[in-house]
């Protein structure tokens, strides 16, 4: 019987070592250590000229210890000049989540710092001769966007059979659902989700879905590993989110009936964390102009 490898097998014998004194085999290092944070500190050429930007952080600091759990605390920035607001912009810095309400009573950007649960937020009104109103917020997830999240419930439900069409198969089914959830959902109640990324549908049953759910006005986005992508719909308390690698490709699609989705809101004890984290600016600051 004839052998199916090479004899002698390649990569023995003399030549497959290296010479002595030769380097042998190179192997990637291991890690050596753990990335944790550091505080950065903005770059400040005369600090008197800024000290109102430190005391709006200090100001922001004593805030965000007052904060507990299912509160809403609000800080206006107003009266900073443009040195003072670069300084707070480069101390907060931006992160992982964004937010964009518009609708007809003007427009709401949302960023969340390097703080979670830590806000910025900016309205425009649709007049565009009124200045924008910025302030700062700190809670799970902006008040004010979720005010203005979705339009009022409409007196009647929507024919779902009269709105069907060929290729329609399991889009009515889902939406009895959403509708009765919706309809019943009241502060307090867990989150329900579909993952429409599990149930066999047609792209009949997406169209279908989209036009009985409809389009709010809300947007966020949430960068950690990979994107997630949330959509207000127009019907109360339904949220479209959809997960997509670093390809962008789509890799998990649901609708989540909720106050608002969980992946989007600061958890408690982030909140506490960014509370004594910028704490510690202030202090380095404050050490630093003295």
């Amino acid at each position: 019987m004839s052998a199916s490898f090479a004899f002698p097998p390649i990569g023995f014998g003399p030549g497959s070592t290296p010479p002595e004194g030769e380097d042998g085999l190179q192997y990637l290092a291991m890690p050596s250590g753990v990335s944790v944070y550091a505080a950065h500190l903005p770059e400040i050429d005369d600090p008197e000229r800024v000290r109102p930007a430190l005391a709006f952080l200090e100001g922001l600091r004593d805030l965000a210890g007052q904060w507990g759990a299912g509160r809403s605390l609000l800080l206006k920035r107003d009266g900073l000049d443009a040195a003072s607001r670069a300084v707070v912009d480069d101390a907060l810095g931006e992160g992982e989540v964004s937010v964009l309400l518009d609708d007809a009573a003007g427009r709401i950007e949302v960023q969340e710092t390097v703080f979670a649960g830590i806000w910025t937020l900016r309205a425009l009104l649709p007049d565009a001769a009124q200045p924008a109103r910025e302030q700062m917020e700190i809670g799970a997830f902006p008040r004010a966007v979720l005010a203005r999240a979705f339009p009022a419930r409409s007196a009647t439900a929507p024919d779902i059979a009269a709105l069907a069409s060929p290729g329609v198969v399991n889009a009515p089914a889902i939406l009895t659902e959403l509708l009765d959830r919706s309809a019943a959902w009241r502060p307090g109640c867990a989150a329900h989700v579909v993952n429409l990324s599990l149930l066999p549908h047609t792209p009949e049953d997406l169209d279908l879905i989209a036009r009985v759910l409809g389009r709010g006005g809300v947007t966020i986005l949430s960068r950690g590993y990979g994107n997630c992508r949330i959509e207000a719909t127009a019907t109360p308390h339904v949220w479209r989110v959809r997960y997509f690698n670093s390809m962008d490709t789509l890799i998990l699609d649901t609708i989540e009936v909720a106050e608002v989705p969980e992946i989007a809101c600061a958890a408690p004890e982030d909140i506490a964390d960014s509370a004594a984290r910028l704490a510690e600016i202030c202090a380095a600051l404050a050490g630093g102009d003295a």
